[in-house]
């Protein structure tokens, strides 16, 4: 039988001796993962109406301050401050027809051509919108089909009647939201509400907050403005907490009691006279 000499058992034993120690190493190494820091939502509803029916404010964006109004008041003021065009004057100031202002409105309040697709009925017949009459015929021009003009419309309408609203009122709200970073670690959130009126605010930290429209909201003949409270307690982590907001005119009975909060009012400006 062969002799297994000391030397060769220490050979043998020193490099399991080292696995054995980098495995404890590995092992004590390994970070234990951190339990989930627990956050809460908000379900921000937003209903309007006059009298005993109020519908859900649809695809209109809304802003969540870090602090209270009463921290953000000289922001909300500028808010408040600032000069309102209404959407008909815009349109009015730049020559838009009275059918194509008709159009936006009856779109919940569209702020521009892409907020709804525009219909056959809209380009043919007695409601046709002499825009969107124009527009399409350079396209069936282009396009060679009249309905692939209809659908592709928007990029043979001028640029001002197309977006230009839209981009004023983003210019002032891009200023504003940058007025309103407390840090860069503490962004202005946002959410959309959706066709029922409803949006989502999620991973929120305990703390004192603000919900605001920043810029007005048109609601018929006037601009409404939310600037609410709203705080997130220890209790409200890991829940949805929700959160109606209305305005002064809605005596809903399925809203009345649950009302937060209640839009400041004023009246839209009066458009200057189209000169002749």
């Amino acid at each position: 039988m062969a002799r297994i000499t000391s030397t060769q058992i220490t050979c043998r034993a020193v490099p399991l001796a080292l696995l054995i120690c980098l495995a404890a190493l590995a092992l004590g190494q390994t970070p234990t993962t951190a339990p989930e820091k627990k956050t809460g939502v908000i379900r921000l509803r937003v209903r309007v109406g006059e009298g005993a029916k109020a519908k859900g404010l649809s695809r209109k964006r809304f802003f969540l301050i870090k602090g209270t109004k009463a921290q953000n008041k000289a922001l909300i003021d500028s808010f408040e401050q600032r000069a309102l065009t209404s959407r008909d004057c815009y349109y009015r100031g730049i020559g838009a027809s009275e059918a194509l202002i008709k159009w936006l409105k009856q779109g919940d309040g569209c702020e521009s051509v892409y907020c709804r697709e525009i219909e056959t009925a809209d380009i043919d017949g007695p409601n046709a919108v002499p825009e969107f009459q124009k527009a399409v015929s350079v396209g069936e021009k282009e396009y060679g089909s009249r309905e692939l003009a209809r659908k592709w419309l928007a990029p043979n309408l001028p640029e001002n009647i197309v977006s230009g609203f839209y981009k004023q009122q983003t210019k002032d709200l891009l200023n504003f939201l940058e007025q309103s970073k407390k840090s860069p670690k503490e962004p202005t959130l946002s959410a959309m509400t959706d066709l029922n009126g409803t949006a989502y605010f999620v991973r929120l930290e305990t703390g004192k907050y603000t919900i605001s429209s920043i810029l007005p909201i048109e609601v018929g003949a006037k601009a409404l403005y939310w600037n609410c409270d709203f705080e997130v307690k220890p209790g409200d982590l890991a829940t949805e907490k929700p959160f109606l907001i209305s305005n002064s005119g809605n005596k809903d009975p399925r809203d009345i009691k649950n009302i937060k909060c209640v839009a400041e009012e004023k009246p839209l400006p009066a458009c200057p006279a189209t000169p002749k």
